[in-house]
């Protein structure tokens, strides 16, 4: 039987104290952490997030680029960057929600503090976000908005780990993958859990758990799953490959181990990598350098710049932006939207023409809209006229708690009763959905020219053209938001073969119904001329 929180603590005097309300999700009865675990199985995030609200993905982009390290805080506008992200969270866009709340905890938005930062996290909660239980646990682990506590801290990263939170996943395997429980304060001996934990977190593209995760490859468990064996050439490979990988998807810790390896390794007898070469260590230095400054930072076309051993690396001019640029992601500039293409709205039916609505599967009998949005009535009125009147009236967008619109019967006189409404909800989309688009903040990719219609291979070809290349699954397979996204794109050579999700991303997911898509035939040429004074370095 398993293990539970009660809703009773200790007070001071050693005597069982009620918690003052049970029923908030910070005080919900929870598994407790069992670091000895038998097994693990690698749930995904994307299995419990609801789809996103593409206007507050626009919006949250914007928040983001706003607060872009580049730009000097001072001049930061962090009252139109917190304005961005609470409209993205009004339309119940988790991560919106949960950047609102860590703003709220480092006081961007006078007055609210760390308890309106603990209610918004709650509230992804309840809405089944795994990271909500993983921002939950950390703030058990240092305090924040409640009473440190660290067991109730675990139990909550467990929770979100199982629900497949990579970030969760990463922290709790890299605690697991000690050789004996007492070997540091903290660290447990769960060696093939943790390798699991990791892989499945790495698989998600959550590059930190790269780092922990190497270590494991190096010096792989032997079967008893206590201790680890020999290292040889082919652990050796595979502990760098995931290394880079971890760059690719973020990890300046990967580069900066990468950089030492090949720059000045501190045991000729236990390097990583084949050989010493300061000239690939430089760019993984400049590459642990730009992540360390901004951690949003993705380098998914990392091998045009720096491919693995035994390929030759590229000549390069030593300019930093250069190399940076060659290594992001690549997406296409917008297209513009035909004016007639969309129906020209007022008030609140009122839609931009970049959007058009296609319905969430949510709806609501409240009298209040639960969150912003779009929201269409329908009723249960027995009546075929009235129910084609209501039908009729267009989604309108109505904010948080705002109260829905009186609906009159077909004389026009009597309201409806508000108990035979039923609200549906509906989200905005791009308006060339399912089209293959790329959206990320400014600064984090590099904008492409429409090369229309995209190259498109199927994944078993082999890559008619080098550049880089955006994989591609239906979007309304599950995997899709760890997929079409541009940490994913691959830099790829022709005839070279494509990806294969098992192999390359750690991805149970049959290659057959991925397709890749050309984004940059050319891509960034690393040798463009600049100035002599910034041309020095590698090369």
């Amino acid at each position: 039987m398993s293990l539970m929180f009660s809703i009773f603590t200790f007070g001071g005097n050693g005597k069982m104290a009620k918690i003052s309300n049970p029923e908030l999700p910070r005080n919900q009865s929870i598994d407790f952490f069992n670091p000895h675990m038998k097994s693990f199985v690698c749930n995904k995030e994307v299995d419990h997030l609801p789809p996103v609200d593409a206007q507050a993905d626009r919006w949250l982009a914007e928040a983001i680029s706003l607060e872009d390290p580049e730009i000097y805080f001072d001049d930061r506008d962090y009252k139109r960057i917190v304005e961005l992200t609470k409209r993205a969270a009004d339309r119940k866009y988790w991560k919106a929600m949960l950047n609102l709340a860590s703003f709220y905890i480092e006081g961007y938005d006078p007055p609210h503090g760390a308890e309106d930062a603990v209610k918004i996290v709650e509230a992804a909660m309840l809405s089944g976000i795994p990271a909500a239980f993983e921002r939950m646990g950390t703030y058990y682990m240092n305090g924040t908005g409640v009473r440190a506590d660290a067991t109730k801290a675990y139990a909550f990263l467990q929770k979100a780990a199982l629900m497949g939170d990579p970030s969760a996943q990463a922290y709790l395997g890299d605690r697991l993958g000690a050789v004996s429980d007492d070997n540091l304060p903290g660290y447990w001996a769960n060696i093939p859990v943790a390798v699991k934990m990791l892989e499945c977190s790495v698989s998600q593209g959550y590059g930190p758990a790269a780092h922990a995760l190497h270590y494991m490859y190096l010096e792989p468990p032997l079967p008893d799953g206590k201790t680890f064996g020999p290292v040889t050439p082919e652990t050796r490979k595979k502990a760098l490959h995931i290394l880079h990988e971890g760059v690719k998807y973020g990890c300046s810790t990967c580069a900066g181990k990468l950089f030492i390896e090949f720059d000045h390794p501190r045991n000729l007898s236990e390097m990583v990598v084949p050989f010493a070469d300061k000239a690939r260590g430089e760019r993984y230095r400049m590459l642990a350098d730009a992540l360390e400054f901004n951690p949003r930072f993705r380098f998914p076309n990392l091998d045009k710049i720096l491919p693995l051993p035994p390929a030759i690396i590229p000549t390069w001019n030593g300019d930093r932006d250069t190399l940076l640029e060659a290594a992001m992601g690549a997406k296409l500039k917008p297209r513009p939207v035909r004016p007639e293409a969309v129906p020209e709205k007022t008030g609140r039916q009122a839609l931009d023409s970049a959007y058009r609505l296609r319905g969430s599967g949510e709806q609501t009998a409240a009298k209040r809209a639960p969150f912003a949005g779009y929201w269409q009535p329908t009723t249960t009125v027995d009546s075929e006229q009235l129910q084609r009147k209501v039908a009729a009236i267009a989604p309108g967008l109505y904010e948080k708690g705002e109260p829905f619109q009186i609906i009159y019967s077909d004389e026009g006189v009597r309201p409806l009763p508000l108990e035979s409404l039923v609200w549906k909800h509906w989200l905005t989309i791009d308006h060339d959905y399912p089209a293959v688009r790329i959206h990320a903040a400014d600064g984090l990719t590099r904008m492409v020219p429409h090369a229309e219609p995209l190259m498109q291979c199927a994944a078993e070809t082999k890559c008619p053209a080098t550049g880089i290349w955006q994989p591609w699954i239906d979007p309304e397979h599950p995997l899709h938001a760890i997929i079409n996204q541009h940490w994913r794109q691959s830099w790829i050579t022709e005839g070279q073969r494509f990806p294969d999700p098992k192999q390359a991303w750690l991805l149970d997911l049959p290659a057959n119904l991925v397709t890749w898509h050309l984004m940059d035939a050319d891509g960034v040429d690393i040798n463009r001329d600049i100035d002599a004074q910034s041309a020095g370095g590698a090369g």
